[in-house]
């Protein structure tokens, strides 16, 4: 499914309003000046509001991509796209991309 290209400038928030950052971005390709980031790197959750166990099963600590770009790669990595899929541990919910850049798209 073609979407967005999400490079290290795009908001990303796990589903409990968490800061997602990632982990390793690819910096050898850039969209809108800033390094792409493929579905390989594991993103960083900090702030997450999920409490932990006992009145819940958070804070979400990581997340990483399901799925990504099918055609174009990175270093032969795929791409994470605005409609790639997520899941975070340890809470299992989705990250949610906020705000990307909307010049480059990729399938």
């Amino acid at each position: 499914m073609p979407g967005f290209i999400v490079h290290v400038g795009a908001t990303v928030l796990c589903s409990h309003g968490g800061q997602a950052n990632p982990s390793v971005p690819f910096p050898r390709v850039l969209v809108s000046g800033q390094p792409v980031v493929t579905i390989a790197a594991p993103y960083l959750v900090a702030g997450c509001s999920m409490p932990p166990p006992t009145a819940g099963n958070g804070p979400c600590v990581t997340g990483q991509w399901l799925t990504g770009s099918t055609r174009v790669l990175a270093g032969g990595q795929p791409l994470v796209l605005q409609s790639s899929s997520s899941v975070c541990a340890p809470t299992g919910t989705p990250l949610i991309i906020a705000m990307t850049q909307l010049r480059a798209s990729a399938l």
